[in-house]
């Protein structure tokens, strides 16, 4: 009989032919090294996809907001000083200067006023004009009121000379506010002021026409900032350059007591506007001259806005002619959008104020009254029925003369 056995010397019972064929099987694919996957699931790589293909979540838009409040000449004349002097503690204080104006100016995050008169200290002793030198305890007023910034370049920044300049920038930044305008050094008249409020990066520069023909230091032009259009213009792009979402320039110029700008002002604040300023704040008239918006078409085909008011009058001050008594809170509202990082002058708003001043305990004080609040309220202590019309009659007349140039409606401004 034929053998059909695989292994023919060694009879096997044909009962164990299962179980060796499972061991030879095993055997051979052990030693062969095969996978017994299909070669196409073995060798399989995970799939790489393009990049254009891959969708990135967008980042969420938002937006901030950040408010500009600024004022114009915050003054110290004689009678200004007395009314803050208490003879029994022999010291001065002037938070009464601002008590109806401090919720106001609480409100913005940027805010900024003229502060025209040096803080000098006492050794030199407490002058009003013609060269002004108040208490330090005005600094703390200040401070207490709400201001974070203060302009010191203006026609009486060298009323005590340098160490004028020296003590006034001590005294402030003591206080924690910055001055913006003067500088200890040359190092120091080269930095560019930044403060950075809700994600928004606003640039201060301050500038006046001059010092009162009382000469800058030889070798010291770094104290005090003057008025120069191509030194300007170069400070506006160095504070863009370093990323400075929005510019802001103090001037101090214009004509005294005049209702409207000049030509030279207008000018000035053309080319400035032009090139990148975005906000400019003017003080001196001691009167309050219009505000006016810009709209430019930059070389690239964007357009930006941009805002000037050429006087913001006198805050405080003891001047008693024709309009000196009154003055402006300009508020500037900043928005920021995001992820686009566009800005945007959301709003502008210019308050009335009026200096009241009155006799109490002997002598004549004063306080800064925002008129619309006043005349709508009629229920200030201080006040009697005639104060109020004449108050009635100056919000009008304020609110038609401030806004007279023109109200161009508020648009964006692209960050550069």
């Amino acid at each position: 009989m034929k053998n059909n056995s695989i292994f023919p010397l060694f009879p096997i019972p044909y009962s164990l032919f299962p179980i060796l064929k499972f061991i030879c099987f095993s055997a051979i694919l052990f030693i062969s090294g095969c996978n017994i996957f299909p070669e196409s699931q073995a060798e399989k790589t995970p799939e790489i996809l393009p990049v254009e293909s891959i969708q990135l979540p967008l980042p969420t838009p938002y937006f901030t907001e950040a408010k500009l409040i600024a004022v114009g000449d915050i003054m110290m004349h004689g009678m200004q000083i007395k009314s803050g002097y208490n003879s029994q503690t022999k010291s001065y204080s002037y938070q009464s200067f601002f008590t109806e104006v401090k919720d106001i100016l609480s409100a913005g995050d940027w805010v900024i006023g003229n502060l025209e008169t040096t803080l000098a200290g006492p050794e030199s002793g407490y002058t009003g004009y013609p060269l002004f030198n108040a208490p330090a305890t005005l600094a703390d007023a200040i401070k207490w009121a709400g201001f974070n910034i203060l302009t010191t370049a203006n026609n009486h920044s060298l009323d005590r000379r340098e160490k004028g300049v020296l003590k006034t920038l001590e005294n402030l930044r003591d206080r924690d506010i910055y001055p913006v305008g003067t500088a200890a050094s040359l190092a120091e008249s080269q930095e560019i002021l930044m403060v950075e409020k809700n994600e928004i990066l606003m640039a201060f520069l301050a500038y006046t026409y001059g010092t009162n023909g009382i000469p800058i230091p030889e070798g010291k032009d770094y104290l005090v900032n003057l008025i120069d259009e191509q030194k300007i213009l170069q400070d506006i792009s160095r504070a863009k350059q370093k990323g400075a979402d929005i510019v802001t320039v103090a001037l101090h110029f214009g004509a005294e007591y005049q209702r409207l700008p000049n030509t030279r002002q207008k000018q000035l604040v053309e080319n400035l506007v032009d090139g990148g300023a975005d906000i400019i704040l003017g003080s001196h008239p001691h009167v309050v001259q219009p505000y006016k918006f810009f709209k430019i078409t930059e070389e690239n085909g964007d357009t930006r806005q941009a805002v000037a008011i050429y006087s913001m009058g006198n805050f405080i001050s003891n001047q008693t002619k024709k309009y000196t008594d009154l003055g402006v809170i300009f508020q500037v509202n900043i928005q920021k959008s995001f992820p686009e990082e566009t800005i945007e002058i959301s709003a502008v708003e210019a308050l009335p104020t009026w200096v009241h001043r009155y006799r109490k305990n002997g002598k004549l004080n004063f306080r800064i009254l925002p008129l619309e609040e006043v005349v709508t309220n009629k229920n200030d202590p201080l006040l009697k029925p005639r104060d109020y019309l004449l108050l009635e009659k100056y919000l009008t007349q304020m609110n038609n003369h401030i806004n007279s140039f023109n109200k161009l409606e508020v648009g964006k401004v692209s960050k550069e």
